[in-house]
């Protein structure tokens, strides 16, 4: 059997692949890595409390100048960094079958997805059974492991 060769992937709104398979309620990028849906991965996404935590987030965002990059932390599990590339190129590192991957997105993506965190918006149906997919993998772990 030979192995999977993951390339780091760029994704735009515009793409003609697919590659957003949806947005959960607890705020995780469910992503098909090279338009592959066999092959999916779920990125921390960002939650916020308030409007104005918001704006701050989306403003930080916006600042950010080639080979920068902000931490985004989350309540609860881990928080992604955003890397910034070019003026229109940005990363986010995950793990994929093994590998760490960078996902790349253009600017528009990001803040697209940065957006999904207002109290305002709601997940579809479809996005509400990532979130239960999301819970059924977080039960098949150990619960606690002996080092």
């Amino acid at each position: 059997m030979t192995q999977q060769f993951i390339l780091a992937p760029r994704y735009r709104l515009d793409d003609e692949c697919l590659w957003l398979e949806g947005i959960d309620p607890s705020r995780h990028y469910w992503i098909s890595v090279n338009s592959d849906s066999q092959l999916q991965v779920a990125i921390p996404g960002l939650i916020v409390s308030s409007i104005e935590e918001l704006r701050e987030v989306i403003s930080r965002f916006r600042s950010l100048q080639p080979q920068e990059s902000m931490t985004v932390d989350r309540i609860a599990g881990s928080g992604f960094t955003l890397h910034c590339i070019s003026s229109n190129c940005y990363a986010i590192e995950g793990e994929v079958a093994g590998s760490l991957t960078w996902h790349l997105f253009d600017k528009e993506s990001i803040e697209s997805l940065l957006m999904t965190s207002h109290q305002d918006w709601l997940p579809s149906h479809k996005e509400i059974e990532l979130g239960r997919k999301r819970l059924a993998l977080a039960f098949e772990q150990p619960a606690y492991t002996s080092a």
